[in-house]
């Protein structure tokens, strides 16, 4: 039996709630997880300044993963939470990228009309650690009528062609289609070398279909032609929005998981769910839990542990199609533990089922 060291970070609003409840599914279907908790948070920040303790990537270096809840909280800007845990995270960790799959889960309905599971699933690749999400600008003459804001992009050939090739191999696991999203019409210098990098890996997969779209086109097509997508890839801010756009068509960003990857394993990956944190329900038990239990679930599956991430994934599948434990944003009046323990129950049994037909 394997034992793996997790960290979990809740967060905020119902970031505690739905991590306690993933992590009540993972314990369901693999012993051996030993778990650490860390209060790093907005509310945190409010008490000492600091959204983690200047020790806190070096605490989180030892752990196999990362559970991580929701961040946000009235009073602490946007930018002091992600700059202050979730972006420190992923670049000390080297979690280049953030894979984001979508789709539509059975017994769930898509915001697009007669549209179903098989024209909406789709896996977003999305480069994490550099592109537009960059440090390096300022705000000068600060004040002055000539005021004016610098903000610089940065991109790679290094952080370019190893997301990308990413993308290749994923796209080469499912369909054999790859999109890419570009906006070289309009950013002169960053999209078209985006493009070209594109185009120099795709020499390496001649088996996969891979073309290019601008980032507002493409936004178009998973609107209206969603069935003829299935791998995207993206550069930082290309890739966080499709990957919201997608979510939402698919059913909402309460059903959607992301894992922040580490592929060469040099340090630990960290898994979340897409949505925020919703302060104004958090506590009160109504939160769905689904998309940190499919989170959950990538977290297992980046451990190796695939036939317990396999039951896991299909126990949602199977829970939501019943119909019967629902939350209240399902239409339902079940509690967020309530519905836990169906994916828990249901995950367990086709466990059960799987060793019984395959003693060996």
């Amino acid at each position: 039996m394997s034992t793996y060291r997790l960290a979990s970070i809740p967060g905020d609003g119902i970031g505690v709630d739905v991590t306690a409840a993933a992590t009540r599914v993972l314990d369901a279907v693999v012993s051996g997880l030993e778990w650490t908790e860390f209060d790093w948070s907005c509310e945190n920040y409010t008490r000492t300044g600091a959204m983690m303790p200047p020790d806190g990537l070096e605490r989180l270096s030892g752990f196999d993963a990362i559970l991580l809840g929701a961040v946000g909280f009235p009073g602490v800007p946007d930018h002091v939470s992600l700059w202050g845990l979730l972006i420190p995270v992923r670049r000390e960790f080297g979690q280049y990228v953030n894979l984001r799959p979508v789709r539509l889960l059975p017994g769930t309905e898509s915001a697009l009309r007669a549209r179903t599971a098989d024209d909406l699933d789709i896996v977003i690749v999305r480069e994490n650690s550099e592109g537009e999400y960059s440090q390096i600008g300022g705000i000068h003459n600060t004040g002055r009528p000539d005021e004016f804001v610098l903000q610089e992009s940065v991109f790679t050939r290094t952080g370019c062609e190893r997301i990308i090739r990413y993308a290749f191999e994923r796209a080469s696991e499912r369909s054999g289609r790859l999109c890419s999203a570009t906006k070289s019409n309009g950013i002169i210098h960053s999209m078209p070398y985006w493009d070209s990098i594109f185009e120099f890996v795709a020499a390496d997969y001649p088996h996969v279909h891979a073309r290019q779209m601008h980032v507002d086109a493409l936004a178009a097509e998973l609107v209206l032609h969603p069935e003829r997508l299935d791998v995207i890839v993206g550069s930082n801010l290309f890739g966080d929005i499709l990957s919201d756009l997608a979510a939402a068509v698919t059913g909402g960003l309460g059903l959607a998981p992301s894992g922040n990857i580490n592929p060469e394993r040099t340090g630990p990956s960290m898994f979340e769910a897409v949505h925020g944190s919703a302060p104004d329900i958090a506590g009160q038990g109504i939160a769905n839990p689904i998309a940190e239990i499919l989170a959950g679930a990538m977290l297992l599956e980046h451990l190796g542990e695939s036939v317990a991430a396999g039951a896991v994934d299909q126990a949602v599948c199977d829970v939501l199609a019943a119909g019967e434990v629902r939350t209240p944003d399902l239409g339902g009046s079940a509690t967020t533990g309530e519905l836990a323990d169906a994916v828990a129950r249901r995950a367990t049994e086709l466990i059960g089922r799987a060793a019984a037909a395959n003693p060996g």
